[in-house]
């Protein structure tokens, strides 16, 4: 029985190997999912989640609950030897170790791409994972909690700053919603006016989301400004030491959080480690029909999808022939993937991947969105449906539609839960701070030997004989 192996668990590989489940035979072949975290990431749900409408484990679907005929390693993978057809498995206890596969399927995602800007390396937080949401929410609440204690002044202003570098999809998204969130928490904090809060968005082009009109993304700008946020096009960010924030426009001030959107690039702990065929931007070469190669060469056993790969758009809408890295391709890309393997094993001809972007949709806050398709544009409470609508449709499983869906209506009735739980990034501190110790031994000089401590016996001494005929002449 041939060995499948996925590398990476995301959109594409949990898809792939979902319905590889749903459509191979009975020991047809055998699957594997190597990531090293156990669940899938919603990704477009982070935004949300990092302003408190979603609860963070509802955006995550969990592998080993939902892929059941599936082999689960919980690990990384450092290596794909294809040649030999090997891969590396670290596992995160114990030693590496060699995975023999018949066919391997890299899906391994993309990361933050960054900058060499100073400051950045150290003061920033990315938005790709479910942790990285939670943990700007709660430093978004934490924040709040300390500004409201201070006077105001330098320390208070840096705490109620918040600023978001990269103006696509992403980085409007979460910082509308955070624009909303914040100006929502104002009710509960009335130590804290609305002026007092800050939102810098950071964009080095003149525009911000090219993925829509340019006719709506004015739109957006306008209402970003109506609710007192702040967005510096044609302006980049040239340090952000200490939370001091320098910009090329030689403006200055000073952040507690500092969210960067600005681009992602294919996970460089893949591409950086095996022998199938990078490109120059450093993904994956792979054909239309998600086999890896060219046109000219296929490399046999070989597959990949995803933000890794550079799948080519047949429909004439990516940027330079290739498909943008978004969930609409990598979620479609993984189904038709897995139909492509069933048929390769079974000696049929697989299709190639055919997709015209449907549209984008987006929310800017409770109430507020955007949706764009070819020249037709929805803006307001429609588009804010609408995007709500197409995300809780297009979570997998209806165990998490149904989680999602609940928590939005709980939420429309008692409001956004405002508790913070930063001290989950430190959970022993309170164990520690009271925990009994045993006492240090004392230092050996000053500790006297038990023969010391005790009465010195008292001898008794026989009266000379002088003495005594003294006595005797005295009588």
């Amino acid at each position: 029985m041939p060995k499948i192996l996925i590398v990476g668990g995301g959109y594409a590989g949990f898809y792939t190997a979902w319905k590889l489940e749903k459509w191979l035979r009975h020991g047809e072949a055998e699957v594997t999912v190597v990531d090293p975290l156990p669940y899938m990431t919603y990704q477009p749900f982070l935004p949300e989640v990092a302003a408190g409408s979603i609860e963070p484990r509802h955006a995550v679907v969990a592998q080993r609950r939902h892929l059941k005929k599936t082999n689960i390693l919980t690990a990384k993978v450092t290596n794909i030897n294809h040649a030999q057809k090997k891969a590396t498995i670290l596992p995160a206890v114990g030693e590496p170790w060699e995975f023999n596969y018949d066919i391997v399927v890299v899906t391994a995602g993309a990361v933050s791409r960054t900058f060499p800007i100073p400051g950045v390396a150290d003061e920033a937080i990315g938005l790709k994972t479910i942790e990285e949401a939670v943990a700007i929410r709660d430093r978004v609440l934490s924040n709040f909690d300390k500004a409201a204690t201070l006077p105001a002044g330098p320390e208070r202003a840096r705490l109620l700053n918040f600023v978001v570098v990269g103006g696509g999809f992403a980085g409007i998204e979460v910082f509308a919603e955070l624009r909303s969130f914040a100006s929502a928490l104002l009710k509960n904090y009335p130590e804290i006016t609305f002026e007092e809060v800050e939102f810098h968005l950071i964009e080095a082009m003149g525009r911000i989301m090219p993925e829509v009109s340019e006719k709506t993304s004015h739109w957006v700008l306008k209402n970003l400004a109506e609710r007192g946020a702040l967005v510096h096009l044609d302006t980049q960010l040239t340090s952000a030491v200490n939370g001091k924030i320098e910009l090329s426009t030689g403006e200055t001030f000073e952040s507690d959080l500092i969210i960067w959107t600005a681009g992602v690039m294919a996970n460089p702990q893949i591409v950086r480690n095996t022998d199938l065929p990078i490109e120059e931007r450093g993904r994956l070469v792979v054909r239309p029909d998600l086999r890896v190669g060219t046109d000219d060469e296929i490399v046999p056993d070989a597959w990949g999808a995803g933000d890794v790969s550079a799948v080519p758009d047949l429909s004439g809408g990516g940027v330079g022939g290739y498909c943008v890295p978004n969930a609409q391709h990598a979620v479609r890309q993984g189904k038709l993937m897995a139909k492509n393997i069933v048929a390769v094993l079974r000696n049929e001809d697989p299709k190639q991947y055919v997709h015209k972007n449907a549209g984008a949709v987006a929310g800017l806050g409770l109430g507020v969105g955007v949706f764009q398709s070819g020249k037709i544009a929805i803006k307001g409470f429609p588009a804010w449906l609408a995007h709500r609508a197409y995300h809780g449709l297009a979570m997998p499983t209806w165990e998490r539609k149904i989680r999602v869906i609940v928590g939005w209506v709980t939420n429309f009735f008692l409001g956004r839960d405002i508790v913070s739980l930063i001290a989950v990034q430190t959970p022993r501190a309170a164990f520690e701070e009271f925990a009994s110790r045993p006492k240090p031994p004392a230092a050996a000089d000053t500790v006297k030997p038990v023969e010391a401590l005790k009465k010195p016996a008292v001898k008794k001494v026989a009266k000379p004989a002088i003495e005594k005929e003294s006595v005797a002449a005295s009588k």
